[in-house]
């Protein structure tokens, strides 16, 4: 598998305030196949409106409900994103944001997690499915772009969906 990091880029970070404030504002009233089946698509006319060279993937309570890999994506985007819906399952919260978490106490995931960086990868693009009432019921991941662009790009489409 490979470890290498994802693509920097040059578009400024979110803060950490602004990432848990994401966070708070998507959530989802209830998660159904079908809203899999939606909010995957939608990632994927996203995708295919910028050309963008991702795998898209969607699980709930450890089952997979949706996955697509568009033109330009390999078999390493699919290792990252099982690396990166891992941390959403141990955290409860984005990949993007631990990994900001982490940097913002001065070091990183790979060096203070105690976690195995061949499994784990708090690198941004996968997105916790919380559910009101409920907590987090699994996570929806994308990967090929710098790790920002993946976050963003599940977070624009999370917005959509929701309609927030």
């Amino acid at each position: 598998m490979s470890r290498t990091a994802p693509r920097t880029d040059p578009a400024p970070a979110a803060s950490v305030e602004e990432l848990e404030a994401q966070e708070r504002r998507l959530v989802f009233r209830q998660f159904t196949y079908e809203d899999a089946w939606a909010l995957g698509s939608l990632l994927v006319e996203l995708a295919r409106e910028r050309g963008a060279p991702v795998a898209i993937d969607i699980h709930r309570a450890g089952q997979q409900l949706f996955h697509a890999a568009l033109p330009g994506s390999t078999p390493d985007n699919d290792a990252w994103i099982a690396r990166k819906r891992r941390v959403v399952e141990r955290y409860g919260a984005s990949s993007y944001l631990v990994g900001s978490r982490f940097r913002a106490k001065g070091t990183a995931f790979e060096d203070s997690a105690r976690l195995d960086p061949g499994t784990y990868a708090a690198h941004g693009g996968s997105f916790p499915v919380h559910v009101e009432n409920v907590g987090v019921v699994g996570a929806v991941t994308v990967s090929g772009l710098p790790q920002l662009q993946d976050h963003r790009l599940v977070v624009e489409a999370l917005e959509r969906f929701l309609k927030v």
